[in-house]
């Protein structure tokens, strides 16, 4: 993979042996007069030009430069399943995508359109698959002119201008493929107890029956910290595990639990490892910011996470890595992630690093006068929410930023507090 760009894995929090990048080279075409699917390009063979992936066309490390509004792209590839995954399903994973995606497989659509250009989705693509000769097509729709998307630091005009930067059109982050067991966890999020110390862990599952066993171990640094197993009554399980040690993290020091998930179902066991951080956030009038009881001035750097040659996809996970550490060399503590919201590697390093971050929607260029616009920000919100949840680095939520009047129209008030109202109740 080392020719590969953006090879490395792209969710160390939930991480299996079995998977396969599709960055690279793929077809690429654009689609001003969106006629592709009534031309069926879906079908076709090739496309008119090459791209880079996981770069946007308007970048320079795509290889096609494109910087003028795009209203729809159209990616292709041929694809080669490993034989040593017959039997188990094949996922595919688009880490992200802007703005509204659609995804077929040897020419037939695998599922409904996402909507989202800045969080992750994914297809269960294994009953579109043939023996040989598979191929995936990607057909993304775009247009921030419309209030109806986010569009953060991304320029409503031709030109970069103010603090308005070069648009991202379609894929911007990782493609990969992921084997997994028919009975397999989807997801997890973590609930730290200092206290105690011990960690509950809310576990989603899929294919599991009722007599199916889920264990799950903490460890730190190689010691066994403590296990819980328990049998699926459901899609979700919850589990408590008691820690037999306490290691905090904290600023500057990132200690992290290693998690293994063992999903047993008949003979078949799927494992996924991922990690936690053990500790405790608070806001309080009397004490300010508090991690794990101990009040922290918070030192942010406002990062917006735009890059020369890639715009808002890092050229290499280096490149990740070295803005947290250059933050923290120049005596910074964490950054307010501004009007964009930075892929799991990202967090990976903050949460490895002990770099606190302020979580936030890219919310400019989405029109929050209308309250049935709700429909349009909120399943977005709620998918950055339930994919960065457990990151002990994100110690706040920022939905929206600087809701001003937009063209004579007040900002409603009613969606920002139903907003609001979700994004406690969830967090």
């Amino acid at each position: 993979m080392s020719n590969i760009p953006r090879c490395e894995h792209p969710r160390p929090d939930r991480l299996r042996q079995d998977w396969q990048s599709l960055n690279g080279v793929w077809d690429f075409e654009i689609d001003n007069a969106k006629v592709g699917l009534e031309k069926k390009f879906y079908e076709r063979d090739s496309l008119e030009q090459k791209i880079n992936v996981p770069f946007s066309p308007e970048t320079v490390l795509s290889g096609v430069g494109h910087t003028d509004f795009m209203n729809a792209v159209w990616y292709r590839r041929n694809i080669e399943i490993p034989t040593a995954w017959a039997g188990k399903r094949v996922i595919l994973h688009i880490d992200a995508c802007d703005y509204a995606t659609r995804v077929f497989v040897n020419g037939k659509s695998v599922g409904d359109a996402h909507k989202g250009g800045y969080t992750s989705f994914a297809y269960d693509i294994t009953d579109f698959l043939c023996e040989e000769g598979n191929y995936i097509t990607v057909y993304a729709e775009d247009d921030i002119l419309s209030g109806k998307q986010f569009a953060g630091k991304q320029s409503t005009k031709l030109n970069s201008h103010g603090c308005f930067y070069t648009r991202t059109t379609g894929i911007w982050q990782t493609v990969w493929l992921e084997a997994v067991e028919a009975a397999h966890v989807v997801s997890y999020k973590v609930y730290p107890n200092i206290s105690a110390p011990s960690v509950i862990i809310e576990t989603k599952t899929v294919g599991t029956q009722s007599d199916d066993t889920l264990c799950i171990k903490a460890y730190f640094e190689g010691k066994l910290m403590g296990s819980a197993t328990t049998k699926m009554a459901s899609a979700t399980a919850v589990v408590e595990i008691e820690l037999a040690e306490k290691h905090l993290w904290e600023c500057g020091n990132g200690r992290l639990y290693d998690l293994v998930f063992e999903l047993t179902s008949g003979k078949k066991v799927d494992v996924m490892n991922g990690y936690f951080g053990l500790r405790e956030v608070k806001l309080t009038k009397e004490n300010g910011l508090q991690i794990n009881g101990k009040t922290v001035f918070g030192r942010f750097v406002l990062d917006q996470g735009f890059n020369p040659e890639g715009v808002i996809t890092a050229p290499t996970d280096e490149a990740l890595k070295f803005d947290i550490e250059a933050s923290m060399a120049c005596g910074f503590n964490g950054a307010r992630l501004h009007q964009k919201v930075f892929e799991p590697r990202f967090l990976y390093h903050a949460d490895k690093l002990g770099y606190m971050v302020w979580a936030e929607a890219g919310n400019w260029g989405f029109d929050h006068t209308k309250f049935e616009n709700l429909q349009n920000f909120l399943p977005e919100w709620l998918e950055e929410m339930e994919r960065d949840f457990s990151h002990p680095s994100v110690i706040g939520w920022c939905p929206f930023n600087e809701t001003w009047d937009q063209n004579g129209h007040p900002q409603s008030v009613e969606l920002l507090d139903t907003i609001y109202d979700i994004t406690k109740a969830i967090d």
